[in-house]
């Protein structure tokens, strides 16, 4: 099913005329946590679609089967004295967290549409989309309350940084992971 998927790259100056088709895809993925999670919910995701788009250097790829968007990956690098790891609840040593504008990209969002699901489309957004990239380091959230997702990310590479919960209301923790970026470490 994936043979004929095509991704297509996206930057931010794109982001108001992608906005319609993100948030679809967004409600549609989340849909059932939605019922019960006032964190999932589409004005939630509105929200943080919008500042996420407003970051200088937010990337985004589209996976698209035909002309059928079936899933994305977004988000943009860290800038120094980033708020990111202000949630951190685990101890790392400071310059673990020292932010330059060019040291770390954080992924934001990753989804797939349900039909695409376990046909490696994650897989191919995720490399897509950081393959692109020239930080030394990428990061993520994944939601504590899904070890499947964190096991997944665990079996691409990233590691567990550590115990984190945003400054956003109703914010569940989080693990906070770390992925080397080959191309930034030259």
């Amino acid at each position: 099913m994936t043979t004929g998927i095509a991704i297509r790259h996206y930057t931010g100056d794109q982001a108001p005329a992608l906005r319609p088709l993100l948030l679809d895809v967004s409600t549609e993925v989340y849909a059932d946590a939605a019922r019960t999670d006032p964190f999932a919910s589409p004005d939630r995701f509105a929200e943080g679609l919008d500042h996420w788009t407003a970051r200088p250097g937010w990337s985004c790829v589209i996976g698209y089967d035909n002309d059928q968007p079936i899933g994305y990956a977004y988000g943009a690098p860290l800038p120094p004295g980033s708020r990111w790891w202000g949630g951190l609840l685990t101890q790392v040593p400071a310059d673990v967290t020292t932010e330059t504008g060019t040291r770390t990209y954080a992924l934001s969002e990753l989804m797939v549409r349900t039909p695409w699901r376990k046909t490696g489309t994650a897989r191919r957004l995720h490399n897509t989309l950081l393959d692109a990239r020239n930080e030394e380091r990428a990061t993520l959230l994944v939601d504590q309350n899904h070890p499947k997702v964190h096991a997944l990310y665990q079996s691409w590479g990233w590691t567990t940084l550590g115990d984190l919960r945003p400054r956003l209301p109703d914010a569940p923790i989080f693990h906070a992971m770390l992925l080397g970026l080959p191309q930034g470490a030259g």
